[in-house]
């Protein structure tokens, strides 16, 4: 599942303020300055400090949340940029990038070397 898919699903979970407004923190990532550690560390206060009502909903969500992290956050290291770019939906951004400099910000927020 990549980013989009994630929040995709989140959103469909429940209209509460506080489930779509993860899903709004999660799509704003793709165009701040913070990388996928940061967004991790986001998220996981996100949880913590904000509250959703149903239980099962907040299972639900945190389930997809930790499924992501698992796989494009903690598994990162091994990945390609080309899978990185893709489980992060940031393929159209870093293509439509008009020079080096700016898809070295790509590099940075994915946590890879630019070998270019």
């Amino acid at each position: 599942m990549n980013i989009d898919e994630l929040t995709n699903r989140i959103r469909k979970v429940s209209s509460e303020k506080n489930v779509q407004n993860l899903a709004e923190l999660i799509q704003q990532w793709k165009t701040n300055d913070k990388n996928a550690i940061e967004l991790k560390k986001n998220i996981e206060r996100y949880f913590e400090n904000e509250l959703i009502d149903k239980k099962s909903d907040f299972e639900k969500v945190y389930g997809m949340w930790t499924d992501f992290r698992d796989s494009a956050i903690h598994g990162i290291g091994g990945m390609t940029m080309n899978e990185r770019l893709y489980l992060f939906g940031l393929v159209n951004l870093f293509d439509n990038s008009k020079n080096i400099l700016e898809r070295e910000k790509f590099y940075k927020k994915l946590l890879a070397k630019n070998n270019v």
